[in-house]
């Protein structure tokens, strides 16, 4: 008698019987397996992804080293010619700002956190930051380090915008004939109003006004005009 009741309350405490478990339980089921594919799927397109982000970085590390290695013995070339002496160095830095050899590899630095700082001496000073330099100087430095670009990874195409603004005679001749080389192998659109780059130019436009107020442009091609 006393394990009957037992039963009768173990089967009172279990209320009322669900006729659709079992297909609920079939549907949760295939709900779970269809997740768990797809959790795995993710887990291994997450695994390939890394190991290509990986090997992406790698080559990028591997290319800026290179790249910044040839930049970098460009610029002190093209900054002692555009300058008849002095020196001038392109240093890796930090986020920090600390600065660092620039024989560190990037792959020990990260390239994410690096930059990259000139420092330059003209002919009688002393090393110091490109910031301190004067304008004229800053511009022919700046000059500089884009002639190595050139010179490293040639452009088809390049814009200069009153790069020799500021600078003096003697150092436009330095720039024209260091532009005249790279012509070769890039075409450059000059916007000047220095006599001196101008002379060098295979065509110039020129932009006046008529008695009518309106913009002009005129064009010459100076071998039509040696012709």
């Amino acid at each position: 008698h006393e394990r009957i009741l037992e039963l009768r309350q173990r089967n009172a405490r279990l209320g009322a019987i669900n006729p659709q478990a079992l297909e609920e339980y079939d549907e949760a089921a295939n709900r779970y397996d269809f997740l768990s594919g797809q959790m795995t799927d993710l887990r291994e397109a997450s695994t390939t992804l890394n190991a290509l982000i990986g090997e992406l970085d790698g080559a990028i590390r591997t290319r800026f080293e290179a790249t910044f290695r040839a930049v970098a013995a460009e610029f002190e070339r093209s900054f002692v010619r555009l300058f008849d002496g002095g020196e001038a160095r392109l240093i890796l830095t930090s986020d920090t700002g600390d600065d660092s050899d620039e024989d560190e590899t990037a792959e020990a630095r990260g390239i994410a956190a690096l930059g990259v700082d000139i420092v330059a001496r003209p002919p009688g000073k002393r090393m110091q930051n490109l910031s301190l330099l004067s304008g004229g100087e800053r511009a022919l430095t700046a000059a500089a380090l884009l002639f190595a670009i050139l010179k490293v990874n040639p452009s088809p195409f390049c814009v200069l915008d009153e790069v020799d603004a500021a600078l003096d005679e003697t150092n436009v001749a330095r720039f024209r004939e260091a532009l005249a080389d790279l012509t070769a192998r890039t075409q450059f659109v000059v916007v000047t109003h220095n006599r001196g780059t101008i002379e060098i130019a295979d065509t110039i436009y020129g932009v006046t006004m008529g008695d009518d107020g309106a913009s002009r442009v005129l064009s010459l091609r100076l071998e039509e005009v040696e012709r």
